[in-house]
């Protein structure tokens, strides 16, 4: 039996998790939310994670019911993320690491969201549409590395629609994303939009650009409304990702497809999703927002992976880094 707490700030939800042998035992999380139109800053987010770190942690225990004497290992996120945040988180798991005399794991935030995906649905082999704030890719398993087929060569998908939220003045309570989600069910006119597929990549950047320069006058004159806006955005911006991970699941000749990632809890994105596979005779796989959402399960359960097969992180090396590229990690617990 192997117990592993993991600790997740790359932005802006700070977490704690435990996981026992591929059983979630707590979960709690702490957002940091901001006012409607504003983004979250790295030290503001930073100084949130700090003021919450003891107290989630707390809550981790006691929901799990455990002491940190059957902790056996202390995963953290090491990267992708904001720097401020990431670095804050690091310190209490280094700090619990020390004071509890248990070794530690850094975790690839990315390989965090798969792990769990994989965990909680079930899916064994599948391709893994990777959507969030910060990052976008389309992602399968191949040669101890999980390997990226196509990206956002620009803004992820998550801050494509964060960004539009801001412009609406909708707010951050619980998630922009989730506040256009329910405006987008209501909206009924369709705007054409740019629809920036290259290859395997796909852009939102000059797409973006496009609806926040002309969404004040289209809703001044009465043409748009802000639900009709947002129904455009993300038809547009969903079928583009399925569009990519189609062809990768061709490539692979896949049968399964899984969301994870902040955005992969959009139930439109998923119904996309479940008529693109269902065409394909594949099985598409997908969570809720407890574990869709960043995590500290996740952490958790990548670490407990890392750790079963023989991975330990030297203390000197538990470092942060705000690029930490999915392919990076070489993948030892899969055959």
């Amino acid at each position: 039996m192997v117990v592993v707490i993991g600790f997740e700030g790359s932005a802006n939800k700070l977490g704690v998790g435990i996981v026992k042998d591929g059983v979630v035992l707590s979960n709690p999380r702490h957002t940091y939310i901001t006012p409607p139109g504003q983004g979250f800053l790295p030290k503001d987010t930073a100084k949130h994670h700090r003021e919450h770190a003891l107290d989630v942690l707390q809550k981790a225990l006691d929901e799990a019911n455990i002491s940190p004497e059957q902790i056996d290992v202390i995963a953290y996120t090491k990267g992708p993320g904001m720097g401020a945040p990431l670095v804050s988180t690091a310190i209490v798991a280094r700090t619990v690491a020390q004071l509890w005399r248990k070794p530690i794991i850094a975790v690839n935030h990315c390989i965090g969201h798969i792990e769990m995906g994989r965990l909680v649905t079930g899916a064994v082999n599948p391709t893994v549409l990777y959507v969030s704030g910060g990052n976008t890719q389309v992602i399968a398993y191949s040669q101890r590395r999980y390997r990226i087929f196509g990206e956002t060569i620009d803004i992820a998908v998550g801050n494509c629609l964060d960004r539009f939220a801001r412009v609406l003045k909708l707010s951050n309570d619980p998630s922009p994303g989730y506040n256009i989600e329910q405006l987008a069910k209501k909206g009924k006119k369709f705007l054409e939009l740019p629809y920036v597929v290259k290859g395997m990549d796909v852009s939102f950047s000059g797409l973006l650009s496009f609806i926040e320069e002309r969404a004040p006058q289209l809703l001044d004159k009465g043409d748009y409304s802000p639900e009709d806006l947002c129904f455009s955005l993300q038809e547009t911006v969903f079928a583009m990702l399925i569009e990519i991970t189609e062809r990768a699941m061709a490539h692979c000749g896949s049968e399964e497809v899984l969301i994870v990632g902040g955005v992969g809890c959009n139930k439109r994105l998923q119904a996309m999703m479940e008529v693109m596979a269902k065409e394909r005779g594949a099985k598409l796989y997908a969570t809720d927002e407890r574990f869709c959402i960043d995590n500290g399960a996740m952490i958790a359960q990548a670490g407990w992976e890392m750790f079963c097969s023989g991975q330990t992180t030297p203390l000197k090396e538990t470092s942060c880094t705000q690029r930490f590229r999915t392919d990076e990690v070489e993948v030892t617990w899969r055959s």
